[in-house]
């Protein structure tokens, strides 16, 4: 259960994330609300992930998942660009996470 929390955390943590430019780009009160409450958000599930799983499983997975996942957006929504090089690390980056979720103690 506390895997899945996190993965929803994740989930979470991308839309905040692309919420930011997003909220920057329409400059309104509402969309600047928008990255707040899924501050908060976030943060409630992650703590919550937290109370089952090792702290530093459950932020090196939070973190790693949650960089690729934004830049896989920024390149759907907003054109950003990837390198080959950044694609790699990428895969590093998924990859490690794996690792990381394959030999945890929780």
């Amino acid at each position: 259960m506390y895997w899945t929390v996190l993965g929803i955390a994740v989930i979470t943590e991308i839309c905040w994330a692309l919420s930011l430019k997003w909220a920057g780009t329409v400059a309104t009160w509402q969309a600047s609300a928008v990255p707040i409450i899924l501050s908060f958000v976030n943060m409630g599930l992650l703590a919550f992930a937290m109370r089952g799983l090792p702290a530093g499983t459950a932020y090196a997975v939070w973190t790693g998942l949650g960089a690729v996942g934004v830049i896989i957006g920024g390149v759907i929504l907003f054109g950003d660009r990837v390198g080959t090089v950044q694609a790699i690390f990428m895969g590093l980056t998924v990859i490690g996470v794996v690792g990381t979720k394959l030999f945890a103690q929780g």
